[in-house]
């Protein structure tokens, strides 16, 4: 029987079980020669038969597997750079050209290594370590250029740029942001702590300033005066309206309480104290 015929009715390996059963599921897939792996990409591109792209997926599950396993010392689960890397050879087996005389193996690590890429750029650190392509360079190689623990001399940092073909000073800021580690902004900090206060202690406190503390105090005096006129030139009803309604402590009057009071209705109530905040409004615009 051959192995094309093996994988016709295998199912597909469940994600949602243990990463071990996953990894054992894959490994029972019988793998493709390449005439039986030609034959299903030719079906696939001339017939658009779905079944033997999912025979080509299904066959190098486990090539993924072994790409995912290279980059857990990111800190990322497995099982999460699996299904990203699945997604890339999903789009791999979509683009694969029979014609080229390529194993399907060695047109995927590409597009699987750009999903796991990806995926761990954008959850490696809450902010982003690299941005540009020079950048996401450094973050796949500096580690494994580096010939030794700790930070990297004058002459290492010549040598890693020389030889990943970026400049110096990329080499330098990416291993500062390797060796960094995210920071809550307003984390609180032990007083018997050696670490560095939270960004958020670096901020300027305004209100420790005498120069803004008595502005705001003058700023505030200076509205509570501009209230009073504005209460004064009220007749009479349209300031106890406004006092009950706005300036009160506790709960304040309703309009239909106001209404009952002074014998109209709430609408007209309503109305007084729309023109009683116009007028208070120009004092203060003033």
């Amino acid at each position: 029987m051959s192995n094309a015929l093996v994988t016709r009715n295998f199912p597909i390996p469940s994600a949602l079980g243990s990463l071990e059963a996953y990894v054992s599921a894959v490994h029972q897939i019988p793998m493709l020669t390449q005439e039986e792996e030609q034959d299903l990409a030719r079906r696939f591109v001339e017939e658009s038969d779905l079944e033997s792209a999912r025979k080509m997926v299904l066959a190098h599950l486990r090539f993924v597997v072994h790409v995912a396993r290279g980059y857990s010392g990111y800190g990322l689960q497995v099982g999460d750079l699996i299904q990203e890397g699945n997604i890339g050879l999903m789009k791999a087996v979509k683009r694969f050209d029979p014609t080229q005389g390529v194993r399907l193996v060695s047109f995927a690590v590409h597009w699987i290594r750009a999903e796991m890429h990806e995926f761990i750029l954008r959850n490696w650190r809450i902010v982003k370590v690299a941005t540009t392509k020079a950048q996401r360079k450094l973050f796949f190689n500096l580690r494994k250029s580096k010939k030794r623990l700790g930070w990297m001399n004058a002459e290492e940092v010549n040598t890693v740029a020389k030889e990943l073909g970026v400049p110096a000073a990329t080499v330098m800021e990416m291993e500062a942001r390797l060796n960094g580690r995210d920071i809550a902004f307003d984390a609180p900090v032990d007083a018997e702590d050696d670490e560095k206060p939270a960004p958020s202690a670096f901020l300027i406190d305004h209100g420790a300033d005498p120069y803004y503390a008595v502005e705001t105090e003058s700023e505030e005096e200076s509205s509570l005066g501009t209230l009073h006129r504005g209460l004064v030139k009220l007749d009479a009803r349209s300031r106890d309206i406004i006092q009950r309604r706005w300036l009160k402590d506790g709960e304040k009057a309703t309009l239909q309480e106001l209404a009952d009071e002074y014998g109209v209705s709430a609408e007209r109530i309503r109305q007084i104290e729309a023109n009683a905040m116009k007028k208070m409004r120009a004092l203060f615009e003033a």
